[in-house]
């Protein structure tokens, strides 16, 4: 029996816009998804450039207004890979229209903006999702079952720290990830979004916040349009513009639970590419991930013997871990891009059954106001309480 087809339009194309579309791809041929997606439409501003990125990837058709996209009768999945000043928009119409929400993270450039989204969304009746694929690595998934299970018992500290080096250099240009009005933040916003998503996940919510921002570069080349690629500081730009978002941002807080954590998020860590790592210590036990090793989780339990206890290696290949019975055989290891595989195949499952996906809209609001919450409180030199 043929399966029910859904039609996605993805809207943006660049980095995200190629780690979704192989998921939506690769998602019905590893996992048995209760529904067919089908790639219909890839919008995005530049004709030539999009063109390209649907021929590769096999889009159907192409088109440069979302607003014409988002309402097309034919649309059932919005894919929201876009600048994140263009979540807020593109979701809620998305919503008003009855179309499911697939979207990248940060959610939005505020809490207000992602509190609107989420409300739209659940006004709609739609399913949504918000896209910190990070959640689905096996080895985190992993982690979050031995929590619940007692293994790490009480917990008292978490540790997250997610590093780049990509704009040290004073000449990178003035990409959009670098302007306030279209990003809302720096690596506040786009790494400790990631960590504090994992944090709630793995903790519990966050009470109260003490920050500090700074940058060490305030002024860079504005770059042609053409040009505004992430991770590339090839430009041909004389005139310069202010940064308008900071470069590094620590913050230190209070979960719900008593327990206490730490976040650095930085674009100034030399030698990192995109070192994502955290750490959980409980009175039973403790974990850590890094990312760099997404397939391995280490463990460390205070109930083994004194003589030998010390943190082992998990390597999280068996089929009994989670998502992995898809893929390969034990000790055959997965990559990046499956995370995004996982979301689309639980995503597909959510949309069939009616039923809530997580992170979604709500949780992406959540973690907005914690990160709104952080630069209040760098700002203001003080504590600061998350708004409920």
């Amino acid at each position: 029996m043929a399966k029910k087809e859904l039609n996605v339009a993805i809207i943006g194309y660049k980095f995200m816009g190629k780690a979704h579309s192989q998921a939506w791809r690769e998602a019905p041929l590893f996992f048995d998804t209760p529904l067919k997606p089908v790639m219909k439409l890839a919008c995005g501003r530049h004709e030539d450039q999009l063109k390209a990125f649907a021929d590769n990837w096999e889009w159907q058709e192409t088109a440069t207004d979302w607003q014409e996209v988002v309402a097309r009768d034919d649309i059932d999945i919005v894919d929201i890979c876009t600048p994140t000043y263009l979540h807020h928009d593109i979701a809620v119409a998305a919503a008003k229209a009855g179309k499911h929400i697939f979207c990248e993270k940060p959610v939005a450039l505020d809490s207000e903006q992602a509190k609107a989204m989420y409300e739209a969304a659940q006004a709609g009746g739609v399913t949504h999702y918000l896209n910190h694929n990070y959640r689905r690595c096996p080895a985190v998934v992993l982690a979050k079952q031995m929590i619940e299970q007692g293994k790490l018992g009480r917990i008292f500290h978490w540790r997250g720290t997610y590093l780049q080096s990509w704009i040290i250099d004073p000449d990178f240009p003035l990409i959009w990830q670098l302007r306030k009005e279209a990003a809302g933040a720096g690596p506040h916003a786009d790494l400790n979004s990631h960590s504090v998503d994992l944090a709630r996940y793995l903790i519990g919510d966050i009470k109260s916040v003490s920050a500090m921002t700074t940058n060490f570069v305030t002024e860079r080349p504005i770059p042609d349009e053409g040009e505004e690629t992430a991770f590339s500081a090839a430009t041909k730009a004389t005139e310069k513009g202010e940064v308008s978002v900071e470069d590094a941002a620590f913050m230190v807080v209070e979960f719900e639970n008593g327990a206490l954590g730490s976040f650095e998020a930085s674009r100034f860590a030399t030698g990192r590419k995109n070192f994502n790592y955290f750490e959980i210590y409980g009175d039973k036990g403790a974990l850590a991930f890094d990312l760099e090793r997404m397939n391995e989780l280490q463990y460390y339990s205070s109930e083994d013997p004194t003589c030998c206890q010390g943190f082992r290696r998990i390597l999280v290949t068996e089929p009994e871990h989670p998502y992995i019975s898809a893929w390969w055989p034990p000790g055959h290891i997965i990559g990046y891009e499956h995370e995004f595989v996982h979301a689309v195949a639980d995503f597909l499952d959510a949309v069939d059954k009616g039923t809530e996906i997580r992170p979604n809209l709500y949780d992406g609001m959540k973690v907005m106001q914690v990160l709104d919450a952080g630069l209040d409180s760098a700002a203001s030199g003080k504590r600061i309480a998350v708004k409920g």
